[in-house]
């Protein structure tokens, strides 16, 4: 198996070699970031106080927008995690989106060559001046390599490292002083969810780890015999940790239900290739992918599916997938001592949990959990709101015991979220939990147990 060790190791090396000057510009750049943040806060409160006073979700997600960046991608998370956040907010952050100007092709071009130390022209054949793409982190471009490769580059924005530390350091400072003031919200954790989305969010900064994810995640797919699935090779020595220069796919979105008609005969194959590589990857890989929305799954022109875009992933404890299978059959059979035990491996705590305690304020939702069909809470249809205020009372009732269900818990309802809408597009009479085509808990519970006995 590959070694990733002297990878990683480069990748902090590249991390920490910083001349005086780029630190002193840093802290420059983090001073005007917390005026303009302390500016746009502002004007907020200016407007509430003339007579500007929508609900409060709005108001946060206007003032998120207004903010930018990090903020932006803090309003998508809240959208896509109806098990931590009140349905309000999940509704109204819907709208939050990643709304993004272009860079100029000569910032870019600049970014390029200071990262490669070599001009554009001696790398690349051709470099399309017009982006493919252009998010809050990134802009991408289509180019081709000497050696006729055709390719696209990721290059990062300047300055987006440092704006997305300066603003989680105050982001965190606001929420441990609002969970001090207001000891009702210590519970929920706040400022724990923030840390570890910054943590997350810095990753997609970093490309070295990137192209790890890419190469890890195809050394999966050899391992596994999976030949209908391909991720992007990465072309390592035209990269760094601000430049990722990678194989280009020729294809059409997973979702594009007419194209794909096109293409192939049942698109639902497509669909259950993807979501059967995924499930694996839970137990086989070393991470998931964290961030299949419909632009990162595509049907390549070859008839296999590219896996795409790995900036964002997850990483499981090999336990934590086959507790949560357990979780939703006890609900389903109405064993309320098994879904406390199960609560209790997915969380995370310090203290130990006193089963029988959480077992008796799980069956005063007995009635309500009966009522619920299992599969429905994994999915996490957003417009069943039933099942979401569920969701919510079974967190609620787990931090009221000392447990805090880690961000992966969060991540992985994101997903199903997706697949539930990729379901809905191709194959709205497939049952994802009962098609004899998926293996979702069977195959999490074998590959556990066999696991389980090589320890």
């Amino acid at each position: 198996m590959t070694n990733y060790a002297e990878k990683e190791t480069q990748r902090k090396e590249h991390l920490v070699r910083r001349d005086p000057l780029s630190v002193a510009l840093d802290a420059v750049r983090g001073g005007a970031r917390v005026l303009q943040t302390t500016s746009v806060l502002a004007r907020t409160g200016g407007r509430w106080l003339l007579g500007h006073r929508p609900t409060t979700p709005v108001l946060l997600r206007e003032t998120f927008e207004q903010l930018g960046t990090t903020y932006i991608k803090l309003g998508q998370f809240i959208a896509s995690s109806p098990s931590i956040f009140p349905e309000e907010y999940v509704e109204e952050f819907q709208k939050c989106l990643d709304r993004t100007p272009t860079l100029p092709f000569s910032h870019i071009k600049k970014v390029v060559e200071a990262e490669l130390r070599k001009p554009l022209h001696e790398v690349y054949e051709w470099v399309d001046e017009v982006p493919l793409a252009s998010a809050s982190i990134a802009q991408v471009h289509a180019a081709r390599l000497k050696n006729g490769a055709d390719v696209v580059i990721k290059v990062q924005k300047p300055g987006v490292r440092n704006v997305l530390l300066t603003d989680f350091n105050f982001i965190y400072l606001a929420t441990r002083v609002l969970e001090l003031v207001t000891p009702g919200l210590s519970r929920s954790a706040i400022s724990g969810v923030i840390d570890e989305l910054q943590g997350s969010m810095l990753e997609e900064c970093d490309f070295i780890q990137e192209a790890n994810h890419l190469e890890q995640f195809s050394e999966f797919l050899r391992n596994t015999g999976n030949t209908k699935v391909v991720a992007p090779k990465p072309y390592r020595q035209f990269s760094s940790a601000k430049v990722l220069t990678m194989e280009r796919f020729y294809g059409v979105p997973l979702t594009d239900l007419e194209v794909l008609k096109q293409h192939v005969e049942d698109p639902a194959d497509a669909l259950i290739t993807a979501l059967n590589t995924w499930f694996m990857s839970l137990m086989l890989c070393d991470f998931f992918h964290a961030d299949l929305h419909a632009g990162n799954l595509m049907l390549l022109e070859d008839g296999r599916v590219g896996f795409i875009d790995f900036g964002m992933v997850g990483r499981i404890r090999k336990n934590l997938w086959h507790s949560m299978s357990r979780f939703l059959e006890a609900i389903g059979q109405g064993d309320i001592p098994e879904v406390a035990k199960a609560m209790a491996d997915i969380g995370m705590t310090k203290h130990q949990v006193n089963l029988d305690a959480l077992t008796r304020d799980i069956e005063q939702m007995q009635d309500r959990l009966g009522r619920v069909d299992p599969s429905a809470l994994l999915e996490g249809d957003r417009n069943d709101r039933e099942v979401n205020r569920l969701i919510m009372d079974l967190v609620n009732i787990g931090e009221s015991h000392g447990i805090r269900f880690p961000r992966e818990f969060a991540l992985l309802l994101k997903q199903f979220l997706y697949f539930d809408r990729y379901v809905q597009a191709l194959a709205p009479e497939m049952d994802m939990f009962a098609d004899e085509r998926l293996d979702v808990f069977a195959a999490a519970d074998g590959v556990a147990g066999m696991l389980g006995e090589l320890e």
